[in-house]
């Protein structure tokens, strides 16, 4: 009898292949397009150039929407992590805590003040290792605790273990601006949130950061290093001077703040994010349950305290060995996935053992779930009919190469 070269999973007709870009976002609303122009034609772009002022503006709108005392809009997430390691005083040498599991962004943020990232492992869901981080917790005075692609650990209990360790939190939001823990809002937990406007996150600016503490010294410290010279006061949250003259000429200028066009541009998105937030997670929760059934593939339960944005989703191959394969075949029929187990950095994704500015560390439990941990984007271009179009191909593709 002759040999099926292709086996029992060989294709036995046309294979369905999506089509649509993962990396194409919505267009900004005609809203912030209007008020972009309007910036432009009026050539105040400067971020103390104009007033009133859609940077001072959007300061107070998301001050407000996240409870807020303090909001600073800045030049990119980056700059938001590095303006609040500074305002703690964190220097050179410093011990900072953060994942094992995060974007080269948030430990290249301690490593760029001269700080050394102390790794602290994760867990199965994704999050950081409450245990580990208690082990770990004389270590260092400060957290940069990453909610790496939007999963939230037990906020309460995080906040305990830092609480009696005298540790001071700042909270990466880059994928959790619209989330909660247990209803209160990602960044409203530690000293300092940080929040990204990159065009990948919840609102798009091309760049841009957003910064919120409850602490007016440390508000004060980051408003002065953003480049504010002696017009600190016109930050649409400033504390007051009485606060500004205890730090006046002691921070750097390190200019930073955003410009208003980028606030212009943001000020209709922020606005309308709890609907965007839903649209987000309608699609989320279609990919979700149509992976449950994908051989070989785990998808990620959420805790019923967790209030999630379903912007990207992941699941974990049972077999690391054979994920190549796996990602090779969905590529070929348009479906991409992103694999934090690969021997090299590749685009964006990357794993501790890649980053030469961190200190090589010992983190068996985090290489295990990172060796079968695949990434997806759910951009809101996409629709239900893509989603389960996408579906239909991983679930094949497992079918063939992870059973």
């Amino acid at each position: 009898m002759p040999i099926d070269p292709g086996g029992p999973l060989a294709p036995t007709g046309p294979m369905e292949t999506f089509t649509k870009s993962f990396t194409r976002q919505e267009p900004i609303p005609e809203a912030g397009i209007a008020a972009a122009v309007e910036v432009m034609r009026s050539g105040k772009l400067h971020r103390y150039g104009a007033d009133p002022s859609h940077v001072a503006a959007l300061e107070e709108e998301f001050a407000a929407q996240t409870g807020a005392a303090h909001c600073l809009a800045v030049a990119s997430g980056g700059y938001a992590m590095g303006a609040a390691l500074r305002a703690l005083g964190v220097g050179p040498g410093d011990p900072v805590l953060t994942n094992g599991w995060t974007l080269a962004p948030v430990p290249g943020a301690i490593a760029a003040v001269g700080a050394r990232p102390v790794l602290v492992e994760v867990t199965d869901r994704l999050v950081i290792d409450l245990g580990d981080l208690a082990a770990k917790a004389g270590q260092a005075r400060v957290l940069m605790l990453s909610h790496m692609r939007g999963h939230l650990a037990d906020m309460e209990r995080l906040m305990e273990i830092c609480d009696a360790a005298d540790i001071a939190v700042i909270e990466d939001c880059a994928h959790t601006m619209g989330a909660a823990w247990a209803g209160r809002a990602s960044g409203r937990w530690g000293k300092i949130g940080c929040y990204s406007c990159q065009t990948y996150k919840h609102v798009n600016s091309g760049e841009g950061g957003l910064i919120v503490t409850d602490d007016a010294d440390l508000a004060a410290r980051m408003i002065l290093l953003s480049g504010s010279y002696m017009i600190y006061a016109r930050n649409g949250t400033a504390p007051s001077e009485e606060v500004f003259a205890r730090h006046k000429g002691m921070m750097p200028n390190v200019s930073g703040r955003m410009d208003e066009l980028r606030a212009a541009i943001l000020r209709p998105q922020l606005a309308d994010l709890p609907r965007q937030v839903e649209r987000w997670n309608t699609r989320y929760r279609a990919l979700e349950d149509g992976l449950r059934s994908a051989t070989g593939l785990r998808v990620i339960d959420r805790p019923n305290a967790e209030t999630y944005v379903g912007s990207s989703i992941q699941v974990v191959a049972n077999d690391p060995d054979r994920v190549p394969g796996f990602v090779a075949a969905c590529a070929d029929r348009g479906v991409e996935w992103k694999w934090f187990g690969a021997p090299q950095a590749i685009g964006f994704t990357s794993a501790h053992r890649h980053w030469g500015y961190v200190a090589a560390q010992d983190l068996p439990r985090t290489d295990a779930v990172l060796a079968g941990l695949l990434d997806m984007r759910v951009p809101l271009t996409f629709d239900l009919n893509d989603c389960a179009l996408i579906c239909r191909v991983v679930t094949d593709e497992a079918a063939r190469h992870l059973g």
